[in-house]
């Protein structure tokens, strides 16, 4: 999975996922040649890989023995890390939506990963029980509509889009999307924290740790459920039930596209040339779950843009992991956290390898990028919950 000898890193995933849903056990070389994976010499798994595209090597045991033992040494900073079962994967999006609206189901589709669709009706219903790990589509738990308000309100699909959210909330049994969509969050909340992965991207990383401080609170303007917002609203804003960020303070304005001083947006001084953001390096054996989540064939890759794109750095809660980093904007792009017995991964922009993607713009063809670092790191996230769970060394 290095640079140089991996035609097809996202395919690579797919190959990887295919061979665990066969029932074998995968190993997962971590920091030896980008993250190499070792499945075992069969001659399925090597037509599968030539009908992808997928570079591999066929090792005689003594050579799978010598880079194990490699990979083995104290002075190493590397570690073989056992996958041992497919997960079980849902994308949260709405009914209808296109699979390119999303940078998660377009790399699951083209790595040939397969995935079910969830939503509100889903959710509230429990059905993330029977899932391993879920993505979040940009969602916006808020009820603020995306905050496209401004811009696009008499544009048809925000006249659509919005009406057919009020009538879903209505059919469950709320009286506003905002309610509705808290009730939501709680659910995703409590699949986490009973041991559940969740990974988000864009605006779904923000508005979610929105939504849980809001929870109670009427923080919607008049145009997006009808009445006014709650007087103060900001100060009675509970830090404590947010995943990964603290101290932020909410856009109150309707029309500015923007949820809070989280996202760096707007604050951002780098121009695309020179906008890059850096994997973080951790001890492969002291802590192979933040390793696992950085493994790349590069360890600086290119920023791109979203709703969110970014993370404020100062208002990331103490005990959330930065996996990688534009240090010279004080921002993180991608994170990791802890809660209950879960996990959670957020990941700042829209679409890796579309540095400023507008509604109506064409989808990426990941036949143009198939060495992807930006969106490797998405498939880290997806084969993360296969890892065999290590006693925590003390």
């Amino acid at each position: 999975m290095d640079a140089e000898t991996q035609k097809n890193h996202l395919k690579a995933y797919g190959i990887t996922y295919w061979t665990l849903s066969k029932e074998l056990k995968v190993k997962w070389l971590l920091n030896y040649r980008g993250g190499a994976f070792l499945l075992p010499d069969t001659e399925a798994i090597q037509r599968e890989c030539q009908i992808r595209g997928v570079s591999f090597e066929i090792l005689s045991n003594a050579q799978t023995e010598g880079i194990l033992e490699e990979i083995n040494s104290p002075s190493q900073n590397m570690e073989a890390v056992v996958l041992e079962k497919a997960p079980k994967i849902a994308v949260y999006t709405p009914k209808g939506k296109r699979p390119w609206d999303d940078a998660v189901t377009m790399v699951l589709q083209y790595a040939e990963i397969p995935y079910e669709t969830v939503y509100d009706e889903e959710v509230l219903n429990d059905g993330l029980l029977v899932f391993d790990w879920l993505h979040l589509h940009h969602e916006d738990f808020t009820g603020q509509f995306g905050k496209f308000y401004a811009q696009y309100r008499a544009s048809a699909w925000y006249i659509e889009a919005k009406k057919n959210a009020e009538s879903l909330a209505q059919e469950l049994g709320y009286n506003k999307v905002s309610e509705e969509k808290l009730a939501v969050a709680l659910k995703i909340r409590d699949y986490v924290i009973g041991g559940g992965f969740m990974f988000a991207m864009c605006s779904a990383t923000d508005s979610f740790d929105i939504a849980l401080s809001a929870e109670g609170l009427d923080i919607c303007e008049p145009m997006f459920d009808g009445d006014g917002s709650e007087a103060g609203y900001q100060n009675k804003i509970d830090y404590n039930k947010t995943f990964a960020f603290s101290n932020f303070v909410l856009e109150r304005n309707p029309k500015v596209y923007e949820f809070s001083s989280i996202d760096m947006t707007r604050k951002r001084m780098i121009p695309k040339s020179a906008d890059y953001f850096s994997l973080m390096e951790f001890s492969a054996k002291w802590d192979p779950i933040p390793t696992m989540l950085c493994q790349n064939h590069t360890a600086l890759v290119k920023g791109f843009m979203g709703q969110t794109t970014s993370f404020k750095r100062n208002e990331i809660k103490s005990n959330v992991l930065v996996l990688g980093e534009t240090k010279s904007n004080g921002e993180a792009k991608y994170i990791h956290g802890i809660k209950g017995k879960g996990f959670f991964t957020f990941y700042g922009g829209h679409d890796p390898e579309d540095y400023q993607h507008r509604v109506g713009d064409a989808k990426t063809e990941l036949d143009l990028h198939p060495t992807s670092p930006g969106y490797r790191l998405i498939l880290n996230n997806v084969l993360f919950p296969a890892a065999k769970k290590k006693k925590q060394k003390t």
